[in-house]
């Protein structure tokens, strides 16, 4: 009885580990992209509508309100490449923190254009290999203080 519980046990475990992997980013590589192509599509796909890059000028666009949002320039944590992919195919994942909500949100939901019907695999990689050198990782500056 004893070992036939273990055993059932043991199965459950390993049956919860089954759901977790299915969805798992293990293995998941997509191929490096051109970063010159990347700032093309960003500029066709029209993103520095509402995108401003750390660095980089862009020509305007007709009709549209400043870029509200930053991509770019010193950060503490890294952006990683699967942050950037996830962040552009899908975008209520995480909203950015630091904007006002309804600038960059409805009901919960990112204002940003879903390209993901119509964007190529090229096309994202390629921006996301444009916009990743823009990062800037900096150590933040913590004043503790020190007791006796």
């Amino acid at each position: 009885m004893k070992k036939s519980l273990i055993a059932v046990f043991v199965v459950i475990f390993a049956l919860t580990g089954c759901d977790r992997d299915r969805m798992s980013e293990v293995g998941f590589k997509l191929p490096d992209g051109d970063a010159n192509a990347g700032r093309e599509a960003f500029v066709y796909m029209q993103c520095h509508q509402c995108h401003t890059v750390s660095g980089d000028d862009f020509p305007p666009v007709e009709f549209a309100d400043d870029p509200y949002v930053h991509l770019g320039g010193p950060v503490t944590r890294v952006k990683t490449y699967g942050q950037l992919v996830t962040a552009i195919i899908h975008p209520s994942d995480k909203l950015i923190k630091g904007y006002d909500r309804e600038a960059v949100s409805e009901d919960g939901e990112s204002k940003m254009y879903n390209y993901n019907e119509y964007m190529t695999v090229k096309e994202l990689v390629d921006i996301v290999m444009y916009l990743q050198p823009h990062y800037d990782l900096v150590v933040p500056n913590m004043n503790y203080r020190w007791h006796p």
